[in-house]
C-alpha cells in the first residue's frame, strides 16, 4: 500500500488489477482528455501491465498506482507518478472509471500521494492537461500545482501544471 484514505486504498497495480486496466482504457468518454485509441482487447491491457506499470515499478521505484475504492471493494482508477522521458519530468496522472467522477475522487487521491513522492526522490511533479479538460486543471489547481505553460506533447496543445514538493517539504519543517 502507498497511502490510504477514508474511502480509498492507493497501491500498485498487481496481475489481478489487469480487466481493470482495461476498464479504463476501453470507454471512449474516458479518453476524451487521453490521446490514444480505446482498447479493444484484454490483451491490450495486459501489455500495458507486463510492458509499461511493472517495468516503471522496476525501473523507477513508482508508477501509476491502482485507486481501490473500500466501499465497492473494487479498483476503480489509478493516480500515480511516471517519468515523462521526452520532458525528463515527474508527471502525476491520474484516470477514473464515469461513475466515479465529480465525487471528489480524483482530488483526494491527487492530494494524498502529494505527501509520500519525496521517499521515491521525486522532488517536483508536473501535470500535463489536454487543453478544454476542466475537470482535471480543477484537481491540478486544488492539489496545489500552479499553471506553468501551455505546450504540446503526444501532438496535443496542452497546459502543464508544476508543483515543486522540495519548497513544501521544507516550509513544513521549518513550521
Amino acid at each position: 500500500m502507498i497511502v490510504e484514505t477514508e474511502r480509498l486504498i492507493i497501491r500498485q497495480f498487481d496481475e489481478q488489477d489487469i480487466d481493470a486496466l482495461y476498464e479504463m482504457n476501453r470507454d471512449p468518454k474516458i479518453l476524451t482528455y487521453i490521446p490514444t485509441e480505446p482498447f479493444t482487447d484484454i490483451s491490450q491491457a495486459q501489455a500495458l501491465y507486463f510492458d509499461v506499470v511493472l517495468p516503471n515499478y522496476e525501473k523507477y521505484g513508482y508508477g501509476r498506482w491502482a485507486i481501490y475504492h473500500k466501499k465497492d471493494a473494487q479498483v476503480i482508477g489509478f493516480c500515480g507518478p511516471k517519468y515523462i522521458d521526452e520532458m525528463d519530468e515527474v508527471e502525476i496522472g491520474y484516470r477514473l472509471l464515469p461513475k466515479y467522477w465529480g465525487a471528489g475522487i480524483a482530488t483526494e487521491a491527487f492530494q494524498s500521494i502529494i505527501p509520500v513522492l519525496h521517499k521515491y526522490g521525486i522532488n517536483e511533479v508536473v501535470s500535463l492537461i489536454l487543453f478544454g479538460n476542466e475537470a482535471s486543471e480543477s484537481v491540478a489547481k486544488k492539489s496545489g500545482l500552479i499553471f506553468r505553460e501551455q505546450s504540446r506533447f503526444m501532438n496535443c496543445d496542452i497546459n502543464i501544471y508544476h508543483r515543486n514538493l522540495i519548497e513544501n517539504l521544507e516550509i513544513k519543517k521549518a513550521s
